[in-house]
């Protein structure tokens, strides 16, 4: 049977925290599949906002939610998840369930390994993410490490949530000790 993937571990602590009409964040969208994940599990009266800097996430992000959850409200940014704070509305702070990344680089992408995110963007995204979340929600990071710069950003991405004050959120680790380069997750609840 084996233990969930990293991706299944967040889908499954995003789950328990969302109700249907809550508002959700995917702060790296990818090829859209926790975007489509968050629209489902937000429903019809619920609104995904979702981040990315390649035009080609956004269009697969919008054709799986439109195959999934083609009622939910989806808005999406061609604009670093760093801008989160700037961009989405004042009136989210404190009301969103789950906001969710996958650090990284956008697979299949034709220039993939070369547009990444960064430690610098992800911090003050990860830093505004926790001004979003309403208490009891929580923020998941899947950190792959295996391509260049992943290493430097998984080891901040691991020292910003060992330091987040205990007022702020507790986090966790989900790892496959054994696979010491296997993609891992963080996950933080508010407090």
């Amino acid at each position: 049977m084996g233990f969930p993937s990293v991706l299944t571990m967040a889908h499954r602590l995003a789950a328990e925290r969302i109700r249907p009409g809550d508002a959700a964040i995917d702060a790296t969208v990818g090829n859209g599949v926790d975007t489509a994940f968050l629209a489902q599990a937000v429903g019809p009266k619920g609104v995904v906002y979702g981040f990315d800097i390649q035009q080609a996430a956004l269009d697969a992000a919008r054709a799986r939610v439109a195959s999934a959850a083609p009622e939910t409200r989806l808005e999406l940014f061609l604009a670093s998840h760093h801008r989160m704070a700037e961009l989405l509305p004042a009136k989210l702070a404190g009301q969103v369930s789950a906001v969710m990344f996958n650090l990284g680089y956008l697979p299949g992408a034709e220039d993939a390994r070369s547009i990444v995110t960064r430690p610098e963007t992800t911090l003050a995204a990860l830093d505004a993410s926790l001004t979003f979340l309403r208490p009891g929600g929580v923020l998941t990071v899947v950190v792959y490490t295996g391509h260049e710069g992943g290493r430097e950003e998984g080891e901040a991405v691991d020292e910003w949530a060992r330091s987040l004050p205990a007022d702020a959120g507790q986090a966790v680790l989900y790892r496959m000790i054994q696979r010491p380069h296997a993609p891992y997750l963080i996950a933080v609840e508010r407090k």
